[in-house]
């Protein structure tokens, strides 16, 4: 049962992987010429799903701070997006984004053929408020439509490569899952005699003969993997090329061949991104703003507003500087302008702009401080 949020301020071996093939598998078609796995309820950029281990106020509350850092991840391509300045707070009031959320349950098979069951806590995010959050803290942004590479893999599992092709989709979908939660989607060969014949030349990574082969489907991008046993485990030798340009070239190794898969996708993700996405610029330059709250008529008022400016994920710092009256002089260390704090505090913030004001500090009339904005406690 899906639930709808209120409005609130501030959304191992081949063997065993071609036999998952055999589990149910939805697949939509692309262009009439490449299928690819429909592999999460939660597929668009605004959105994702996380495993929770139950639906308690704490469990879905956390799961909410790890589906936006997703979509964060998403709309910015950038993998590690919570070392970002401001994004650990922003997090922490993830549930003040969320459009909707509900619970789905996923069944998988481990490595060793074994069901596994976990439940998945499914969130939707308010485009407008993520998109003003991503604009206040200053974070890339990857455009979309996002291009659809073709994954051209070969795995040998000590049998001699075999080419994976849209029937074997669900063989492949740590690695079509992995593209989704960065932000994209892979697409897969559809299997024809002459593209079986392509495996000689995805061995020996002959990327002009793979690009060749992909030229009747688009974009003009190829993924191109081989997986084998090694060293107890298992490696995965990738490259990938946009347009016949190779951009990323990496292996991924792992004892385990559905998490050396899965490294796939965050090669192509991170070429896309270096490539594709546009940087950051926060809502005016990051530095020490002085503003002038109104309003304070205790210790308490004072208190409150520590503590909500606190929870604004541009602020770093807040320094008092003069009390007259009900009027306190505050120098704020931020990530990102007046601005960006504006967007930040939203409708129900701890401050409410009121209009700019000069402020003059005693001794300083020869250099008066910077013009700065007035503020009032909610």
């Amino acid at each position: 049962m899906e639930v709808q949020m209120p409005r609130s301020p501030l959304r191992t071996t081949f063997l065993i992987m071609l036999l998952a093939a055999c589990l149910p598998f939805a697949a939509l078609a692309q262009s009439g010429l490449r299928t690819e796995g429909d592999v999460a309820t939660a597929s668009g950029a605004y959105e994702a799903e996380v495993p929770v281990r139950g639906q308690s106020d704490a469990d879905r509350n956390g799961g909410l701070s790890r589906a936006l850092a997703e979509v964060l991840g998403k709309l910015s391509g950038d993998r590690n997006i919570t070392a970002r300045p401001g994004v650990v707070q922003a997090l922490r009031n993830a549930k003040d984004y969320v459009q909707s959320y509900d619970y789905k349950q996923d069944q998988s098979t481990s490595a060793s053929g074994a069901p596994n069951f976990r439940t998945l806590l499914v969130a939707r995010f308010r485009e407008d408020d993520v998109d003003a959050m991503v604009a206040a803290l200053g974070l890339p942004v990857w455009p979309q439509p996002r291009p659809k590479p073709v994954l051209w893999l070969a795995i040998d599992d000590g049998s001699g490569p075999r080419l994976v092709t849209v029937q074997q989709a669900n063989a492949v979908r740590p690695v079509l899952a992995r593209a989704v939660e960065r932000g994209f989607k892979l697409g897969l060969p559809t299997g024809s005699t002459a593209e079986q014949a392509l495996v000689g030349a995805i061995w020996r990574q002959d990327t002009a003969a793979v690009a060749r082969a992909s030229a009747r489907y688009a974009p003009p991008m190829q993924l191109i993997g081989k997986l084998s046993r090694a060293d107890g485990g298992w490696t995965a030798d990738w490259v990938f090329v946009d347009n016949g340009r190779e951009l990323n070239k990496w292996t991924t190794k792992d004892a385990n061949a559905m998490r050396a898969m899965a490294g796939g996708a965050d090669g192509a993700a991170d070429a896309l991104v270096r490539r594709y996405a546009k940087p950051g610029a926060a809502t005016g330059q990051a530095g020490t703003y002085r503003i002038v709250v109104t309003g304070i008529d205790s210790a308490d008022d004072y208190m409150r507003l520590a503590a909500g400016l606190r929870e604004v994920p541009v602020v770093r710092n807040i320094i008092p500087l003069r009390a007259v009256g009900n009027r306190l002089e505050l120098s704020l260390e931020m990530t990102t302008g007046l601005a960006g704090l504006n967007r930040m505090l939203g409708e129900d913030g701890v401050l409410v702009p009121v209009a700019p004001v000069a402020i003059t500090l005693d001794g300083d009339e020869q250099n008066p401080a910077p013009a700065s904005n007035e503020y009032r406690l909610r």
